[in-house]
């Protein structure tokens, strides 16, 4: 989970906050230095986390807080604000010119991921309705043109190349191809280097010279913390970068790369990436980003993920089927299958304010979903639809033939019976709902879907 040791610390100082029913002065000082140190190990800039824990205290011994009837969640309320401010207040979009195409740089070092991200972000472009184009400019890494062209492949995204020409030539060539073929964002992969050096910068600063880039964004490894700033902090003093996309924010990152970029550079983070599929990158949102920092959930991004990834139509059906008492285990065959495009279960939990530390590895184990679509799928036709049909001797045969034992047949079939009452008593209240794909299939999972 990222940002979990720092996640914990907040916790346990505002849990403190929390435990008093009014607040002194002193009890905020001591606070906010336990949410300086905090930030300091997350490996935030010492200055950013200084001016940070100042802002706060000042805002907290205010009357706002002194004179609330809950003063510890007015403090939270002002840290979750300040941590919003801290990464930027709001989402900062690309910015698309009056005419022509968006012509888009992509830097950074090698190993932070910028040419896959290249791709992720072609392919959430073309799901948004634009039509992106990426160029292959990297002509000095081994193969980095056919990486490019074979991930470009997967997303979706044509790819324009000239092979180990000249980056500045390529750069000009594609602008001019895009302008013929109506593709409306430009997306250059330019190459990387293991450091920083001369040669970089000026074959960068030619591409830009050349081109006019709307935006220049900067790949950067939120795992490298400080690091990465430190990137960042050089890269915007010789290009100018308008933003960055933090890679590997799904890890065990510390947090100090998210809470100390903007601060440092006056850059805002654009783009996130969150896992290693095509599909795992994601619009930066300050606030939401805030609220999975302070254990609240992010509900809205979920939200999103299943507007984007779920069948609409599959999900209609089967929410139908529940509100008429009729599901069966088709059904639930079909919400795995929905809910494996929503990506790792501890990732969904997390989104709706869970502590997944709370929970068994068997609550958060993403490979039961395929054992339990192995036990559905090792029934007749007669038994998925008609649960009541299976019998001891029954039970015996779906677990031999599924390679799990009776016992996990008989949760399965029990989440069945917990989500058929569940839904028996919903039964005859109006108004459509729509759900997310159920979890009573789980061991230890919450019966029933969750209403959405």
């Amino acid at each position: 989970m990222a940002f979990e040791s720092l996640s914990d610390k907040l916790s346990a100082a505002f849990k403190r906050l929390k435990s008093k029913g009014k607040l002194t002065e002193d009890d905020v000082k001591t606070a906010m230095r336990e949410v300086r140190l905090a930030l300091l190990e997350a490996d935030v800039n010492y200055k950013v986390a200084k001016e940070f824990t100042k802002k706060i205290s000042d805002r907290a011994i205010g009357s706002e807080v002194m004179e609330s009837l809950t003063p510890g969640q007015m403090v939270v309320k002002i840290v979750n604000e300040e941590l919003t401010e801290l990464m930027g207040g709001g989402e900062a979009r690309l910015k698309m010119p009056s005419s022509g195409p968006c012509i888009v740089m992509l830097c950074g070092l090698q190993g932070a991921g910028k040419t896959t991200h290249a791709a992720k972000l072609g392919r959430l472009l073309k799901k948004q309705g634009h039509r992106p184009m990426l160029v292959a400019c990297d002509v000095y890494r081994p193969a980095a043109v056919k990486q490019l062209q074979i991930i470009g492949e997967q997303a979706g995204v044509p790819v324009f190349e000239e092979g180990q020409g000249n980056p500045i030539q390529i750069s000009k060539d594609a602008v001019r191809h895009a302008r013929d073929y109506g593709n409306d964002i430009v997306l250059i992969d330019t190459a990387g280097r293991l450091q920083i050096d001369d040669k970089l910068m000026d074959e960068l600063k030619n591409i830009k010279e050349a081109v006019q880039p709307s935006e220049i964004l900067l790949v950067v490894d939120s795992m490298t913390g400080q690091e990465a700033v430190n990137v960042s902090k050089i890269f915007d003093e010789k290009l100018e970068i308008t933003g960055v996309i933090l890679t590997k924010l799904d890890g065990d990152t510390r947090g100090g790369a998210a809470l100390s970029v903007k601060a440092v550079t006056g850059k805002p983070i654009k783009y996130a990436g969150i896992g290693e599929k095509l599909d795992d990158i994601e619009v930066f949102h300050p606030d939401r980003m805030a609220s999975r920092i302070l254990g609240m959930g992010d509900v809205l991004t979920l939200i999103e993920d299943a507007q984007t990834k779920l069948d609409e139509k599959e999900a209609e059906k089967t929410a139908k089927r529940m509100l008429q008492n009729k599901l069966d285990f088709n059904d639930l065959l079909a919400q795995f299958d929905q809910i494996k495009k929503m990506g790792p279960m501890r990732g969904i939990l997390e989104k709706i304010g869970m502590d997944t530390r709370k929970l068994s590895d068997d609550q958060l184990n993403d490979r039961l979903v395929d054992r339990q679509k192995a036990i559905i799928l090792s029934m007749t036709s007669e038994e998925r639809e008609k649960p009541a049909t299976i019998n001891p001797s029954r039970k015996r045969r779906i677990a031999a033939g599924s390679g799990t034992k009776v016992e996990d047949v008989n949760k399965l079939l029990k989440s069945m019976e917990q989500m058929q009452k569940m839904m028996k008593m919903m039964k005859g209240k109006k108004g459509k709902r729509r759900f997310m794909p159920p979890m009573g299939g789980m061991p230890g999972g919450m019966p029933g879907g969750m209403p959405f």
